[in-house]
């Protein structure tokens, strides 16, 4: 069994932004994204805080707007529509869960597309349905960077996604049908989920439910990537159960420490994208 490695993996890869990021800096252009986090969620709140400590090592520079939890759909769209208009602001991202009241897609729908580099609007959404060139959303597109480095191959391999958010479960099985797997979704309505996740050459598990496969559900040599983080008795811990799948794999990634920091390192992959298109 392989360890996957995502702080390896994730570091290496804000290493390589950076070198490409260094001679526009030096020139005097400025690579910019724009964080907007309303409300007093912790786990939010530390997670804006990686993401402003990513820009820094990168060279990216941070715009940061945090806003209290009484915040008027309006406030946060004027900064939206300001964020739009400057030329050196190159991603936007609104940080969720937003306050109680707020919709939260109308002001998803105000980020100029081509700076979502969260990879959630419908344009980038469709983009990805399509088969086109995109922002993927950033933790899926994380796990296929995982792969990618770990030399994993996809294309003819049957793929098991259990999941179907917008944010993880339905752009993962874009990806990796974009990759040429043979792609299966699970949900909470699937029967049989254990038979049809044992069958699977790579499973990814996003439900956020911990220790929901169990060694029975994996195929011998398969690959399992847990994107699931949940808490039990103060132990951060995935939807897999580690413990005794772990021997079952060919390669697994741990929680914490494998599919979390990709997230944040995608979002500057995204962030450094549309900077270089468009410099």
């Amino acid at each position: 069994m392989i360890l996957i490695d995502g702080k390896k993996v994730a570091s290496d890869l804000k290493q390589q932004l950076k070198k490409q990021l260094e001679p526009h800096i030096a020139a005097g252009k400025t690579c910019g994204l724009a964080v907007i986090i309303a409300g007093e969620d912790p786990a939010s709140k530390v997670y804006v805080r990686n993401k402003i400590n990513s820009c820094a090592e990168v060279g990216i520079k941070s715009f940061h707007y945090e806003l209290p939890s009484d915040v008027s759909e309006k406030e946060i769209t004027d900064i939206i529509e300001e964020l739009n208009a400057n030329k050196d602001v190159y991603g936007i991202l609104v940080q969720l869960p937003l306050p109680k009241g707020i919709d939260e897609r109308k002001i998803l729908s105000k980020i100029d597309p081509q700076k979502d580099v969260d990879g959630f609007s419908p344009f980038q959404m469709g983009k990805l349905v399509l088969g086109e060139k995109c922002f993927p959303s950033c933790t899926p597109g994380g796990v296929m960077e995982l792969l990618k480095y770990y030399s994993i191959p996809v294309a003819g391999k049957k793929a098991v996604v259990i999941g179907r958010s917008n944010t993880v479960g339905k752009p993962m099985a874009l990806m990796l049908l974009k990759q040429n797997a043979t792609v299966t979704v699970c949900h909470s309505k699937t029967e049989n989920i254990g038979k049809i996740a044992a069958e699977a050459d790579i499973l990814v598990v996003a439900i956020g439910k911990p220790h929901f496969v169990t060694a029975d559900m994996v195929k011998d040599g398969a690959v399992v990537v847990d994107v699931g983080i949940n808490r039990v008795d103060g132990k951060l811990c995935g939807d897999v159960d580690y413990e005794n799948v772990k021997d079952k794999c060919s390669y697994i990634t741990p929680v914490p420490g494998g599919v979390g920091p990709m997230t944040v390192a995608m979002l500057m992959k995204n962030t450094v994208d549309a900077f270089l298109e468009n410099v």
